[in-house]
Order: structure tokens, then C-alpha cells, then sequence
């Protein structure tokens, strides 16, 4: 650790001066560079633990194991169905009687050691309540880790929309490496991919740790009714016509938004029961191809004040709804040739606008609409209709779905048929989100920026 000398004691010999003892001191600047390159490991790892399986756990369940799509969708929606609750579970611990970097590092641990278990599992029944009990673990941390980082940098007096946008992004990067590590490590279609998230969970777990004390604010009062401490006041907004169309859209899109992720690897792995295709590119670095979707979230990042000063929120959505609707499309017309591959990178390159834009356009949506006593609790409501009920209900039912009407008697997968129909379903949710949703709104340059802010903690 570097130091800076205070020179405060001084000698006189022969009415000289010798140079003073050093005293060692930490310099304010180093001591944030630190923390900053703290906070930096804590993000990468966040998400690198989640990228590791995240999207090859479909082509572990389905091309590996030989397991059905209701099954491997069941086993997909446990990421839904622990956002419903955890979140809510542990953000009252945290408020109240544990430091939040304590249960943070506890969860990650535990997420840690249940995904050791996880290459015992041979049966999709088992499995479905070894990922349950994994994402009851690990789906909190996510707002944790930035409850933590914003605690720590505000205390030590930084601006958190300057300072943390650039640390969130190390998360992207995390999840990307962690893509690349899996694909070139041989791991894809094997349980070495839950090793390696496992490996990196722990020791997330254990550098959580050796950060700041992160103390309970108790900022919930301790009369506080249930439906306060869960944050469910914001469900009186369903009495709004306008905002309760909004949330009903946010459940229709968020059935959408995990599609590809659950069966994007599964899809381009898929190839390989092709022989002329069977040693392509796209089969042997499906991985790495689609982590070209992780780095255009990053770019598309960049671009989205600009969209917002220029066309507005709704406007901003509709583009969102649409661009699913290409990202589906480009995939139901992609394969290995050469001419197939490049739709498939351009449907990843799609996938930046497809995700960020509903995410971000639709956070300051509620960020501009609704009162600041309940804010924060609709915040939690949006990410709870989009990631929790909607992913469920995609999960689910698009498992169902797929193998009643897309497997071929031989056992083969439409994969053609399939991406179309995700990609019409899309279409239909825009056009009525388009024909039914009225809002205007001119969005000023400080709500862009905020745009921007908020696109960073979102992944």
C-alpha cells in the first residue's frame, strides 16, 4: 500500500536541520483507488458465478442429459420464482440485524457449496430443487451487491452516478469471461460448468468478508405492517389503469426476456447432430458467440441517453419490443454457413437494444410516474413482474409449449418453428402495447443521464 511522509518531528545538530521520521499515513486518493478496485473484484465476480451455467445449463439439460423441455423449463424458472420472494427476505435481514456484507458473503457460499452438489444430480426432479435452493441463494445478491457498493461509496463521500457506473461494468465483463471460460474449457454441455461457478462463488463469498462494515440502517420501521416491510405498497398502483396496462406489459415482455438464454446454446449446439456441421465454428464456440449479446448490453448502454432525448420513454419501449422481435427472427434464419452465422451475430448485436432499452426505459418510467413515498417499492414491483412473474411464466409454459408442438417424431427439435413463434408473440406484444399504452413524456437531459446511471446497475 503506498503512503505519503508527514515530516513533523525535526533534530537540531550544529543548528542543522535533519530530515524529520516519516510518519505513514494513508493518502485519501489511494485509499479510494482502493476501495474502487475492491468493489471492481465484487462486481466481476458477481456475475461471473451466474455466467459460468447461466446459458449453458440448457445445453446441459437438454443436449446432455437428454432431459424434456417442461423439465429443463421448470428447472429454468427457479431463477423467477426465488426474485418473487428473496430479494424482499433478505433486504428485511439486512435492513435490521445482519451487515449486508456478512449475508452477502454467507449467501454466496452457500450458492457455492449447493452448486458442488449439483454434478451428483441425475434425475431433472432433483435438480429442480438443488437450482431452487441455488437461486434461493444467489438471486439476492445481486441487489445486495450494489446496496453494498453504494453504502461504502457514499460513505466515504463520492458521487455514486459518477463513481459506480464504470465499477458495474466489470460485472458485464465478469459474465463474459465467464461465458469464454466455459466454452474453451470443454465445460458447455458438462457439470464442470457448475464447478466453476461453485470454485469462483466461494471465494466471492469469502473476499465479501474483508470489505467495510456495512451495518443494518433500520431504516424499516419496527411497527412497520408486513406489506410495508415486503415492499408491496406499490401494488396499490394496479388501481391505475395506466400504470396497472404498464405492469401487464412488463409481465407479457418479461415472458421474452430469458428465451435466449435458456435455449440460445442448446439451439447452436444443436448443430452438431448435423455431420456437415457437426465440427463448425458456430457448434464448437456457441458460447463465445453469444457472449457478443453481453457486449453489445454494453454499447447499447452508451446510446441510451441519446435515444431517450430524441424519442422519448414509450417510444424508447417500442424499440425494445421490436428489436425481440428481429433478435427471435434472425435466429429461426440462422445456421453455421457463413451467410447463417452472420444473422446469428447480428441477432446477438440486436439483443443489446432488445434488453437494455425495455429495462432502462421502463425503470425511469416508474422513476418519473409514481410518488416518492412508494418509488422505491414500484421499482421492486417492476423488476418483480418482468424478472420474476413474466421470466416464470416464459419458463414454464414456453417448455410446454416447445414439446407439444415443435419436436419432431424422430425426436428432433424445430428450432425454425420455434424462434418464429417467439418472434410473433413478440410482434403481438408490441402492436398492443403500441395501439392500447398512451403516454407522452419529453424526457430532459437530467433524466437521460439518469438513464444512463441506472443502465449500469442493470444487468
Amino acid at each position: 500500500m503506498p503512503f505519503i511522509l508527514d515530516f513533523t518531528v525535526k533534530c537540531n545538530i550544529k543548528n542543522a536541520y535533519l530530515p524529520p521520521l516519516p510518519k505513514l499515513r494513508h493518502h485519501p486518493k489511494l485509499l479510494y483507488m482502493n476501495i474502487k478496485f475492491r468493489l471492481t473484484i465484487l462486481s466481476f465476480l458477481q456475475f461471473f458465478v451466474w455466467g459460468a451455467w447461466l446459458l449453458t445449463i440448457g445445453t446441459y439439460c437438454l443436449n446432455a442429459k437428454g432431459w424434456t423441455f417442461p423439465q429443463f423449463g421448470a428447472i429454468f424458472s427457479t431463477l423467477a420464482f426465488a426474485s418473487l420472494f428473496m430479494p424482499a427476505v433478505t433486504g428485511i435481514i439486512a435492513d435490521r440485524w445482519i451487515n449486508a456484507e456478512k449475508l452477502y458473503g454467507v449467501l454466496h457460499i452457500l450458492y457455492g457449496v449447493i452448486l458442488f452438489y449439483v454434478p451428483s444430480v441425475n434425475d431433472p426432479h432433483t435438480l429442480y430443487y438443488v437450482m431452487f435452493a441455488a437461486m434461493i441463494c444467489y438471486m439476492p445478491t445481486i441487489s445486495l451487491s450494489n446496496s453494498i457498493a453504494y453504502t461504502i461509496l457514499k460513505r466515504e463521500g463520492h458521487d455514486v452516478v459518477k463513481v459506480f457506473p464504470p465499477i458495474r461494468v466489470w460485472g458485464t465483463v465478469g459474465f463474459i469471461v465467464a461465458m469464454w471460460t466455459t466454452n474453451l474449457s470443454g465445460s458447455k454441455s458438462n457439470s464442470n460448468q457448475f464447478i466453476i461457478a461453485a470454485v469462483a462463488a466461494i471465494i466471492l463469498g469469502l473476499f465479501a468478508f474483508t470489505l467495510p462494515k456495512c451495518p443494518p440502517p433500520r431504516s424499516i420501521s419496527k411497527d412497520a405492517g408486513l406489506v410495508e416491510q415486503l415492499g408491496l405498497k406499490a401494488f396499490k398502483l394496479f388501481a391505475t389503469y395506466k400504470m396497472a396496462l404498464f405492469f401487464i406489459f412488463s409481465m407479457l415482455l418479461g415472458a421474452a426476456l430469458q428465451l435466449t438464454n435458456m435455449y440460445g446454446d442448446s439451439f447452436l449446439d444443436n448443430f452438431s447432430r448435423v455431420p456437415q456441421y457437426a465440427n463448425s465454428f458456430v457448434v464448437k464456440f456457441s458460447t463465445i458467440i453469444l457472449s457478443i449479446s453481453q457486449m453489445s448490453e454494453t454499447l447499447f448502454i452508451l446510446t441510451i441517453p441519446f435515444f431517450l432525448r430524441r424519442f422519448g420513454i414509450k417510444k424508447v419501449m417500442l424499440m425494445s419490443m421490436f428489436a425481440w422481435v428481429v433478435r427471435f427472427g434472425l435466429f429461426a434464419y440462422g445456421d453455421p454457413t457463413a451467410a447463417g452465422t452472420s444473422l446469428i451475430i447480428l441477432s446477438c448485436i440486436v439483443y443489446g437494444m432488445a434488453f437494455d432499452f425495455f429495462n432502462i426505459s421502463g425503470s425511469l418510467f416508474v422513476e418519473t410516474t409514481t410518488d416518492t413515498s412508494i418509488r422505491s417499492s414500484a421499482q421492486g414491483l417492476f423488476m418483480m413482474m418482468t424478472n420474476g412473474v413474466g421470466a416464470w411464466l416464459g419458463s414454464t409454459i414456453s417448455g410446454y409449449v416447445i414439446a407439444k408442438y415443435f419436436i419432431f417424431p424422430n425426436g428432433d427439435r424445430d428450432w425454425h418453428g420455434i424462434w418464429l413463434t417467439f418472434a410473433i408473440y413478440a410482434l403481438i406484444v408490441g402492436i398492443l402495447f403500441l395501439l392500447f399504452f398512451k403516454h407522452k413524456h419529453v424526457v430532459t437531459t437530467g433524466e437521460a443521464k439518469k438513464g444512463e446511471a441506472i443502465a449500469m446497475t442493470a444487468h
